[in-house]
């Protein structure tokens, strides 16, 4: 920041006329100098009089934070002696678990790359990321043995219980076999620097498939220090973990950030509304991470809640996802009135939090992403000219600073139409900033349906669910998903009566929205609605499958073969 001090900076809104630039308004976060540092090291340094690091909200079992460690230093000898280095992939495939930081923290800590992936992810979907990022060892439940069953990965399972599952898989240990080695100081450790690469999640990125994102030590040791410069975190709080720690979003504040505060994270395997709020009230929990479906249905069913919960514990919630209305925030504040609402927005590419609400004020500009977090900066772009704006004009989002990725995994024509020369990510979504700092995101260039979808085969009524009794016992695991239309179009055209097709977002009030396709036949074809949506279904996890089907004469495309997306929605929505 300090090179900044010489520009005319608007303190209100942060903008800088001469450079078009609008600078956080946070305190920066500090940077450790030494450049031979893994995050690891970074978290498990740092001095506080926290006692409990994890929970496990089904079971009660806990770690503490000298078993954390010990844990981490006993992994990380094994996976050395199985010939483990700095540079070698390790696939984690799992559901949350307060073993799933241990994985974490082992394999970053020897400079090896940690490569999460979605539970629900079909077996071929599995196999992409696999054949893309080559992992030499994966760590996994028995469960999921199936999911890895077309490759040939030495496996480490979770659980010391085998099943009837494991077929021919290769496996040749489990985590706590593991965590029963004792720890070897002498154990061959390559020289780890933060500009190496810590982590590989898979993105769709704005536009198209998949896409390994490479972040770097650098980019978890600033992602750290930002969560826990967000929060003025006293000693003993307690997060629940309502968010899948395979998502950037849990693994940088709760299987890494977090720890570094010593506060205590209570552990759900999978979202519950009922094990949610008896866990808040069982083990007295003062943060509760949320996304805005959660928090709605928490305001629509408030009197229910109250009468069989014991909230008092709580005075924070965080939500994330998508912007909260005035009508949301207002109407949880009248049920909830001793929680205050914060809200965050990122990327994976921004590993995690690019703007944010720091306090119930900031949150009160209804609509809003948030002010930049600490050391981060903005442009506001015009996507058709490229030229830079000024405050309150609309444009697209451009992001840099320390946690910005360093790419993606061996995709240089990806990485270069994401991140420029100079270091800004292009996030694809459309905002404006006005004079006070805050980001308002408008629209998306970027083409990815947020599917606010339940994690089951289909999701139920939206309605019907927020004015039910919820307090009772039944699986209500829903999330914010991203769905990228590229990824099902290819698979559309793989049916061999499908000449042509488009996905599209279709909006429900329900799940936020619908993926769409608009189907072109192969003559003499009498592919029917349900036929399109069971062959994609069998493909794909629950959340990306089809959930409506147009026929259509031919799809409308650019001259450059770019399918006119905009046209299709207009035509979608029209009869709305």
């Amino acid at each position: 920041m300090a090179e900044n001090m010489s520009l005319a900076i608007d303190p209100r809104s942060g903008f800088c006329r001469s450079n078009s630039t609008f600078y956080s308004k946070r305190k920066p976060i500090p940077l450790p100098k030494n450049h031979s540092l893994d995050v690891t090291t970074f978290i498990s340094a740092r001095a506080h009089h926290g006692k409990v690091a994890f929970i496990d909200a089904a079971t009660g079992r806990h770690l503490t934070f000298s078993e954390l460690w010990r844990a981490v230093d006993s992994v990380a000898t094994c996976l050395s002696d199985m010939g483990i280095r700095k540079g070698h992939v390790v696939l984690l495939l799992s559901p949350n678990s307060i073993f799933f930081p241990i994985v974490c923290l082992s394999v970053m800590s020897l400079g090896a790359i940690i490569t999460t992936t979605n539970p629900l992810n079909t077996a071929n979907e599995i196999g992409k990321q696999v054949a893309d990022s080559k992992p030499v060892l994966a760590f996994t439940i028995p469960q999921l043995l199936p999911k890895l069953a077309g490759s040939a990965i030495p496996i480490v399972l979770l659980e010391d219980h085998l099943s009837s599952q494991a077929g021919e898989a290769k496996i040749v240990t489990t985590l706590h076999q593991m965590m029963k080695r004792e720890p070897s100081g002498s154990r061959v450790r390559d020289r780890v620097n933060q500009d190496d690469t810590a982590t590989l999640l898979y993105s769709s990125g704005t536009t198209g498939a998949s896409k390994g994102v490479v972040s770097s030590h650098r980019n978890l040791i600033a992602m750290v220090q930002t969560v826990i410069n967000r929060f003025s975190i006293e000693v003993g709080e307690k997060f629940i973990c309502t968010v899948p720690m395979f998502h950037i979003y849990g693994l940088v504040a709760f299987a890494t950030g977090l720890l570094a505060s010593g506060s205590t994270v209570i552990v759900l395997s999978k979202f519950e509304m009922h094990d949610m709020l008896s866990t808040i009230e069982k083990y007295r929990a003062t943060y509760l991470p949320l996304v805005p479906p959660i928090l709605v249905a928490m305001v629509n069913a408030a009197d229910q809640i109250r009468k069989k919960y014991d909230l008092s514990s709580l005075h924070s919630a965080l939500s994330g996802g998508a912007p909260l209305s005035k009508e949301v925030i207002e109407g949880f504040l009248e049920k909830y009135p001793n929680v205050k609402i914060l809200q965050g927005y990122g990327l994976t590419e921004s590993t995690g939090i690019g703007a944010s609400t720091d306090s119930l004020e900031e949150s009160r500009k209804y609509g809003t992403a948030g002010m930049l977090s600490p050391s981060m900066e903005a442009k506001v772009v015009d996507p058709d000219s490229g030229k830079a704006l000024n405050v309150n004009q609309t444009g697209e989002l451009r992001l840099r600073g320390p946690s910005v990725m360093k790419g993606y995994f061996s995709n240089p024509e990806a990485t270069t139409s994401t991140l420029d020369s100079d270091g800004w990510l292009r996030t694809g979504d459309l905002c404006y900033i006005d004079e006070d700092g805050f980001i308002f995101i408008v629209d998306r260039l970027k083409e990815l349906i947020k599917y606010k979808g339940y994690q089951v085969n289909d999701p139920p009524n939206w309605l019907a669910f927020c004015t039910r009794d919820i307090t009772n016992k039944q699986s209500d695991s829903f999330d914010l998903w991203q769905v990228p239309p590229a990824e099902l179009e290819a698979l559309l055209l793989s049916h061999p009566e499908i000449l042509d097709a488009a996905v599209i977002p279709f909006p429900d009030r329900e799940v936020g929205q619908l993926p769409m396709a608009y189907v072109v036949r192969k003559p003499g074809s009498n592919l029917s609605e349900t036929g399109v949506m069971d062959f994609v279904g069998r493909q794909v996890a629950p959340y990306k499958r089809i959930r409506k089907v147009a026929f259509v004469a031919s799809i409308p495309k650019n001259p450059s073969g770019k399918i006119l997306r905009k046209d299709l929605i207009k035509l979608a929505t029209s009869k709305l």
